[in-house]
């Protein structure tokens, strides 16, 4: 069964067998990991996390749903990676999707956005013929306004109807930005019921000398220095580091892909007026070096979030430098 964001968040209680999430749009996984965990916290329901970094976790992951805790009775099981299972791991979920409802455990795997030939294999066809496949996507720009009147909605706020193009226009369709904007133009106008475009303006044009469009031009163009003052700058002023993490995991996935699809570069997304931008800083880069950064995205995802000891400013930097070509520390 296939669903929008939207769809699925009407059906987080309902939630049984096994859900797959997967797109770029930051603002959407968070809200629906946000809601599950919200669910699963108030009926007593036991969350473990598990982080792919090779098919062999898929083992780990499916022993887990079939087992209890001693102090739970249901498990919500919740998956990141880009790591679709093997074919033992695919008989293990078959078996646990045919199950139905009488397994009451839930598993919910959280994935980068994937291509079309991606969701013609195997794993995302069981998903859609027996569990549920979620789509973290907005393409056309009535579905961002309703995503976003209700992020306003949760704010008390109100915009005119012109104000929401305007904000979209700024934020080149960026869910996440707009919501933080969104928040700070709360904070600014608080007094007022209905913002217009003089608001928006007012509180949004001169908000910062530098934002994360300016962070991913820097590193597209190799320039290491001027990525790195305005990711500094961008954390001086306040920028929340899912935005910056969003700016820069895009870019990165979006120059693998192009050396995947180096004649698809519109398809990925990727804006006409850019394509030599990332062309040319494909030609900077050893593809070699592309093996480590599905790791790394990792691990800044988690840093990030707060989990484990890694510093997210240190993992970002060293990101940020890759995408220029160079490298400040070792990984460890």
């Amino acid at each position: 069964m296939k669903l929008d964001y939207l769809q699925a968040l009407k059906r987080i209680e309902s939630a049984r067998g096994a859900w797959v999430l997967h797109g770029q749009e930051p603002l959407l996984e968070q809200n629906l990991l946000d809601a599950f965990r919200r669910y699963w916290h108030a009926q007593g329901i036991e969350r473990q996390r598990y982080d792919l970094s090779n098919v062999g976790d898929w083992k780990t992951v499916f022993s887990a749903l079939n087992s209890l805790s001693l102090f739970a009775t249901q498990l919500a099981i919740e998956v990141h990676g880009n790591i679709k299972p093997d074919a033992a791991a695919l008989k293990q979920l078959d078996s646990y999707l045919l199950q139905g409802d009488s397994h009451e455990n839930l598993l919910v795997i959280v994935m980068p956005k994937q291509d079309s030939a991606s969701l013609k294999t195997k794993f995302f066809q069981t998903i859609d013929a027996n569990g549920t496949l979620v789509a973290l996507t907005a393409n056309y720009a009535q579905d961002r306004q309703q995503i976003l009147s209700v992020e306003a909605e949760k704010l008390g706020l109100k915009l005119h109807a012109d104000a929401w193009a305007w904000l979209e226009a700024h934020h080149e369709h960026n869910l996440l930005a707009a919501k933080n904007s969104l928040m700070r133009v709360g904070d600014t106008f608080a007094e007022l019921d209905v913002i217009g475009i003089a608001e928006l303006q007012a509180c949004l044009q001169d908000q910062s000398r530098y934002s994360t469009f300016d962070l991913s031009d820097a590193m597209l163009q190799g320039n290491l220095t001027q990525a790195i003052k305005i990711f500094q700058y961008l954390v001086a002023s306040g920028e929340a580091m899912t935005l910056i993490l969003w700016s820069v995991s895009k870019e990165m996935r979006l120059l693998m892909q192009l050396f995947e699809q180096p004649h698809n570069p519109l398809q990925l997304g990727i804006w006409k007026t850019k394509v030599a931008l990332y062309q040319q800083a494909l030609r900077r880069l050893n593809p070699q070096d592309f093996l480590t950064w599905p790791d790394l995205l990792l691990r800044i995802d988690s840093a990030v979030k707060g989990l484990g000891h890694e510093n997210p400013e240190h993992l970002i930097q060293q990101a940020i430098a890759l995408v220029c070509g160079q490298r400040l520390f070792r990984l460890g």
